[in-house]
Parts: C-alpha cells; structure tokens; sequence
C-alpha cells in the first residue's frame, strides 16, 4: 500500500504544481510588453525565415497554452495569448513551437522516434492498463503481456517527449539571442516560462512511468 502511495502520489501533486506554476508564470510574463514590439505570430515567422523553413504554415488555436506543431500538416499552431500578443511569453512560447518546427526540418532523431511511437502509445495509454486487468482478473498471460506491453510503449512516448521538449526550449533561447528579437533581460523572462512548462513533462512522464510500475507489481503479485 505505501508503495502504491509513493508511486502515484507524489507525481500527482507535482502534475497540480505544474500546472498552477506554467499558468501562473505564462500569466506574469505575458504582461512584460517586449522591447521590439513583436508578437507571437511575428517572431515565429522571423525564426522560421532565419532558418530558411519556408513549408510551415503560422496559424491561430482557440484556447490558452494550446500552442504546439503539427509535423503532419506542417502547420505551427499558436494560441490567442501568444499568436497575437506582444509579450515575452508569447514570443517565448512561439519560439519554442518554432524550436519543433526546426527539429522536424533537421530530422531530430527522438522527435522521428516520438513520431514512430504515436499510433502504439494512443492505444497503450487508453487500452494498456485495461487489457492487463482483463488479464489478471481472468488470469489469462498473455493479456497481462500485451497489456503491459502497450502501457510500456505509452510510457516510453512519454520519456522521450523530455529531451524533445528540453531540445526545442534551448534552440528556441538560442535563437532568440542570435536573432536578437528579446534582450538577455527579456530572455531570463522566457527561459521561466520555459522552465515551468517543462515541468508540465517532467510530471506527465512520471505520472505514466509510476502507473505503469504500479501495474507491473500488481502483475508480480497475482502471479
């Protein structure tokens, strides 16, 4: 039971910290107005020409902190907060989706990896934990292995998504800096909102992993 205690846990809490902490940390910077009145929109546009990337599309989202890439469509998808806006956060967090954008022209190898895991990982993170209790409790072997097997995958999608995630904070800091569109004053601005929306992956990544050893004990234990 304690262990159970210690494997979920202590994820959770933090996956709640994380998301007041990105929430609260995009909410501060993205009223520090940037000193080259650029928006969201605008910068990832200069970065992607800077990279000579002329293919991706700039588009708005509906919702907050909705921003991501979309390597199938070609397609940088940004927020009202951060497509329009003339903000650190907003620069920052375009500068990061812009950082996926590069890392899917440049063939980034976990990125190419994550891409490969989708299909199994949709199914292992909905189905997985599913099919190894239908498993256990008919004891039937290889449901537990497939189960497991899938959860794993899902769990595995997780863990790299970290040093993709981690990768397109530093190109999108460094690109910044050599481009000079935010000053290095600026930039420790964005390099919190960065830091507080990895942490969102940190805890996604051991929410799923400490799932995933919940499951395998139990499986131990049945056996």
């Amino acid at each position: 039971m304690y262990l159970d205690i210690l494997l979920v846990l202590p994820p959770f809490l933090l996956s709640l910290y994380a998301q007041i902490l990105v929430k609260s940390t995009f909410a501060k910077y993205s009223r520090i107005k940037s000193s080259r009145n650029l928006t969201g929109y605008a910068a990832a546009g200069l970065l992607l020409d800077a990279n000579r990337i002329r293919n991706v599309a700039i588009q708005p989202v509906r919702g907050s902190l909705t921003d991501h890439y979309d390597p199938a469509g070609k397609v940088l998808r940004l927020s009202r907060p951060v497509y329009g806006e003339n903000s650190i956060a907003a620069i920052g967090v375009a500068a990061h989706e812009t950082g996926h954008a590069i890392q899917h022209a440049r063939s980034y190898a976990p990125l190419v990896l994550r891409g490969t895991l989708v299909p199994v990982a949709n199914i292992g993170s909905s189905f997985g934990p599913w099919i190894a209790m239908g498993g256990l409790f008919f004891s039937l072997p290889l449901l537990i292995h497939l189960g497991l097997i899938l959860f794993g995958v899902s769990v595995l999608f997780y863990v790299i998504t970290l040093p993709v995630e981690f990768d397109a904070s530093s190109r999108a800091i460094a690109l910044l800096r050599s481009n000079r569109l935010l000053t290095e004053a600026e930039l420790e601005g964005v390099k919190h909102v960065l830091t507080a929306a990895a942490l969102t992956y940190v805890a996604s990544a051991l929410t799923a992993l400490g799932g995933f050893l919940r499951l395998l004990l139990i499986a131990r234990e049945e056996r």
